[in-house]
């Protein structure tokens, strides 16, 4: 019996994307809206947001399809805290409940970036440039910069679709 193979070719095993990294301390919605305002864009929040860890943990997602550019934009959210309550005995009269607030993050690499803004296309380094000035100008943001995605031990949590 003979057998096939198949090779793929290397353009399909890795995705050409810009990401960009935004540190500030608004809210997701006020974000895309500056973003939005800013750039000439139209991110809007998707019907659902990415879960991990069955329904554990889930972080916000904005999207828009440039369709003129064959370009997808997202802006997803870094950071994700859930509450629990954690039963205590102390050995005392009374059970007492303490409340616990578990911090878990999208990309665990950057811990101290709030959100990124993924962008589906290869751009050249002088719009790249231009999208990061543009994002800096932003009052609100404190500082956004680019990241190299080979570099990330966790770049398949950057896989949305």
């Amino acid at each position: 019996m003979a057998v096939h193979k198949l090779i793929m070719d290397v353009a399909f095993d890795e995705e050409v994307c810009t990401l960009i990294a935004i540190h500030c301390t608004i809210e997701d919605y006020r974000l895309a809206y500056l973003i939005n305002k800013h750039l000439g864009i139209g991110l809007t929040r998707k019907a659902s947001d990415l879960d991990y860890s069955e329904g554990k943990t889930s972080y916000s997602i904005y999207e828009w399809e440039d369709v003129a550019q064959l370009t997808t934009w997202s802006l997803v959210s870094n950071i994700c805290k859930t509450d629990s309550i954690q039963h205590v005995n102390y050995k005392s009269l009374f059970d007492s409940q303490e409340k616990i607030t578990k911090t878990t993050y999208l990309i665990p690499e950057y811990k101290a970036v709030n959100y990124f803004l993924k962008i589906d296309n290869e751009f050249n380094l002088s719009k790249e440039t231009h999208i990061l000035n543009r994002i800096n100008k932003i009052a609100q943001v404190a500082t956004a910069f680019s990241i190299d995605i080979d570099q990330l031990k966790s770049k398949d949590n950057l896989i949305f679709s």
